[in-house]
């Protein structure tokens, strides 16, 4: 199967808050972590609930609270691991305040890390 995502996409751990109004109409919300930040899209861990694929949901970046990060997105796969339950996301606005303030933040952060692991 070919790849179908462009862009680099970095393994962080940011801290993220999701939410989306369930079947019912009732909102959901629960908290997480960034497991890898594309350019378009990101893979996110959620502990408690996860929203259906296909479903809309309100991201939002905590990473900074002075400076949070809100989009929305599409599920576009989830990952029902009772021990590590993700949610994939593909973004639908806020495009260049996402690559502007996640992704090329991401981009930084992977980078330092991997220095830092060199001087091991």
């Amino acid at each position: 199967m070919q790849e179908r995502r462009s862009g680099g996409r970095y393994a962080v751990s940011f801290p993220v808050r999701v939410t989306w109004k369930s079947e019912s109409g009732e909102k959901v919300a629960d908290e997480g972590l960034s497991e890898n930040i594309g350019q378009h899209g990101c893979l996110i861990y959620l502990p408690k609930q996860l929203p259906p694929v296909g479903g809309k949901v309100i991201l939002t970046v905590t990473e900074n609270p002075s400076d949070e990060t809100t989009v929305t997105a599409e599920v576009i796969r989830v990952v029902r691991n009772a021990g590590h339950p993700q949610v994939a996301l593909n973004l639908v606005d806020n495009l260049r305040e996402w690559k502007k303030k996640v992704w090329e933040y991401a981009a930084e952060v992977a980078n330092v890390s991997e220095e830092d692991s060199d001087d091991l």
